[in-house]
């Protein structure tokens, strides 16, 4: 007979020992992961920022290597303006390798116009941190006559309303007198590779030139007539110009330069003169430009003046906008120049006397900026 087995009622269990995960262990494990993965990005945008601060000053470095024109143009490439190229430095007529604006023709290396007839040399003098000198540029009637025949009004239609600024455009932007002065303001960029010195030339330039209206009149309507004002070319052909035409041709010279420009107008003293780009805190009612007289030799920012009948510029001045960009430098010497010069003008006016320092600054400053005492605005 077969046994059975027999079976216990009770269950048997195994016993399993289970280890249980530390959390604190485990937290601070993923905390170290981080903790490296947060440091490796730091070390990763540290080396991102180092190596672009030094391949920036190694571009810059070695494009301040690479010979250029004081145009900005490289060695023997073509200039913006045509038809000069850059050649060891100096700007030079190649118009057989940049050729000639638009409406010229080619004439070996120059480039000519059917306006640039009946040729005359003018010597434009210009003050150059005290040191006297000129260039000789030549003129043209043909180009002169043609200005003196353009029309000085402007047809506007419907409601469209006239503004002062306008008729200022038309005349600094005149294509035919740009292209045929650029012979001066390449002569003025081959003579400084400082940009400061070149605004500084252009300024004495047109602040030298006489201060005379033109004896002409302007029909425009019946019995009615308006004083004749001047192209900025016309100012150069007859070397005299009023507040207005003056500051016009300086900003004329100033846009071609490649310096932010405008034109102040102060209505109640009915009086123009320029704004130039530079630092808000020497700009001139914290415009951002600098003001500057050009009806006589004045020192940049001084705008104190006392001109004929003791008049002074205190009026707020409406601004017009002429052109885009490059500022004067932050430590422009003509600053502090000019804070000095109104201290000692102020004092002076007063009736008092200068110190043995205050008259010899004065005399230091006539003669480096070739000053006069009263202002034909």
């Amino acid at each position: 007979m077969a046994r059975t087995k027999k079976r216990s009622g009770k269950k048997s269990y195994k016993k399993v020992k289970i280890k249980a995960e530390n959390p604190r262990k485990k937290f601070s494990g993923r905390f170290v992961i981080n903790g490296y993965v947060a440091i490796l990005l730091v070390v990763l945008i540290l080396a991102l920022v180092f190596f672009a601060f030094n391949f920036d000053n190694f571009f810059r470095k070695n494009a301040e290597k690479i010979p250029t024109c004081n145009d900005g143009s490289f060695y023997d490439t073509c200039s913006v303006r045509k038809p000069y190229m850059c050649e060891k430095g100096v700007l030079v007529e190649s118009a057989r390798f940049c050729g000639c604006p638009d409406g010229f023709t080619k004439d070996g290396d120059s480039c000519v116009s059917s306006l640039m007839s009946n040729e005359k040399v003018a010597s434009l003098s210009y003050l150059l941190n005290g040191e006297e000198k000129s260039f000789d540029i030549a003129l043209y009637n043909g180009l002169y006559g043609y200005l003196g025949n353009l029309s000085r009004t402007i047809n506007y239609n419907g409601e469209e309303k006239p503004f002062r600024v306008d008729f200022k455009f038309k005349k600094i932007n005149e294509r035919n007198q740009k292209e045929l002065l650029a012979p001066l303001v390449v002569a003025i960029q081959n003579s400084a590779s400082s940009k400061d010195d070149q605004a500084r030339i252009a300024i004495s330039i047109v602040q030298n030139i006489e201060f005379g209206k033109s004896n002409k009149i302007v029909e425009i309507g019946e019995n009615q007539t308006m004083d004749y004002s001047r192209y900025p070319y016309e100012v150069l052909y007859e070397n005299a110009g009023v507040c207005g035409e003056k500051s016009e041709t300086l900003t004329f010279l100033l846009k071609e330069l490649g310096f932010g420009s405008v034109l102040f107008y102060n209505q109640k003293e009915n009086h123009e003169s320029v704004g130039i780009k530079c630092p808000v805190e020497e700009s001139y009612w914290n415009s951002g430009y600098c003001f500057v007289e050009t009806s006589a030799p004045s020192i940049i920012t001084d705008d104190e003046i006392s001109y004929v009948g003791d008049i002074k510029l205190e009026s707020k001045p409406e601004i017009m906008f002429i052109s885009e960009g490059i500022s004067l430098s932050d430590n422009l010497l003509e600053y502090n120049d000019a804070e000095d010069f109104m201290k000692i003008r102020q004092k002076l006016e007063q009736g008092k006397s200068l110190s043995q320092g205050e008259s010899k600054r004065l005399g230091e400053l006539n003669s480096k900026y070739g000053l006069v005492e009263i202002y034909n605005a």
